[in-house]
């Protein structure tokens, strides 16, 4: 068996192509406000790729940039200004912050009805609580793409998360949870994870661990969402300018190994990376329609 590649970048293009089918029915355009600290080259390239593709769905984009010497005062100033601006529907914090700089306390900052990262705490309690809200961009890209996989109708699936971090593991476990999938959460303590893998449905490793999830771990059939991405040497690739190794991209699944056995795998890079974006200005549309009163678009309502 050779598995079946869950492409990021269709994948990615149907939610963006959805989200601006949604804009062009709306009275208005709503717009994303996304606060970029300091110069990290990662960091500035993804809020250029994210502010395009706003653009493209027909919204706005605004970026407001700080040095990596600004103050925690300096930008939870212009996240509560930003709160305030009726203009704007969705606020996005770039992470990482350089050091020194509090991330949880400028996250809260941030108006929960314009969270579009869903990352505040309010955020994260609605997710909790199956309460409407806006949810974590990369979580709902993993759910799109199983259904990608298998359908629509997840019921009984079981869903194995490697991973309990607040950004993806928790969170996508909940996700799942609400699409009627019995969910196991693994992590460092787990008892024999191979074997707990090998019962899995639908495994989503998420702890940035280089091609930790090997072949054997795989269950015959079963659907690999792979949330890892992390660099490792490439001697075989030589060296760069500066003289040292380069290096590719891999996700915590050895995918040749487990492409194997698996039925569906999404590769990395062109995986999960690329729905991110995707599910971000997905957020922007259901922000601005919430805030402003605007039903939602039927392209979005689901």
């Amino acid at each position: 068996m050779t598995a079946e590649l869950i492409d990021g970048k269709i994948v990615s293009e149907k939610v963006r192509a959805a989200a601006a089918a949604a804009v062009a029915k709306l009275p208005g355009k709503p717009c994303l406000a996304v606060v970029l600290v300091g110069d990290d080259p990662a960091s500035a390239l993804y809020v250029k790729s994210k502010g395009e593709k706003t653009e493209a769905a027909g919204m706005r984009s605004i970026t407001k940039r700080f040095p990596a010497s600004a103050t925690q005062a300096e930008i939870e100033a212009v996240l509560t200004a930003l709160n305030s601006d009726p203009e704007v529907d969705g606020i996005l914090l770039q992470l990482p912050l350089p050091k020194g700089l509090d991330e949880a306390s400028a996250l809260a900052c941030i108006d929960p009805l314009k969270d579009v990262d869903g990352l505040t705490e309010l955020s994260a309690g609605r997710l909790v609580l199956s309460k409407p809200g806006l949810r974590p961009c990369t979580p709902v890209g993993c759910v799109i793409m199983a259904k990608h996989a298998l359908g629509d109708d997840l019921s009984g699936r079981h869903v194995v998360v490697i991973g309990r971090s607040i950004l993806v593991g928790k969170p996508v476990s909940l996700l799942f949870l609400a699409e009627n999938c019995t969910v196991t959460i693994a992590h460092s303590k787990t008892v024999d994870l191979p074997a707990l893998c090998r019962t899995a449905d639908i495994l989503v490793p998420a702890v940035g661990r280089p091609e930790m999830v090997r072949g054997d771990w795989v269950k015959p059939g079963a659907v690999v969402i792979d949330v890892g991405i992390n660099r490792i040497p490439a001697p075989e690739k030589g060296l760069d300018d500066k003289g040292n190794v380069k290096t590719r991209v891999v996700g915590d699944a050895h995918f040749a190994e487990c492409r194997e056995v698996a039925s569906h795998i999404t590769p990395v890079p062109g995986g999960v990376g690329l729905m991110t974006v995707a599910c971000l200005l997905r957020n922007t549309v259901l922000a601005a329609c919430a805030r402003r009163g605007w039903a939602v678009p039927e392209e979005l309502d689901a």
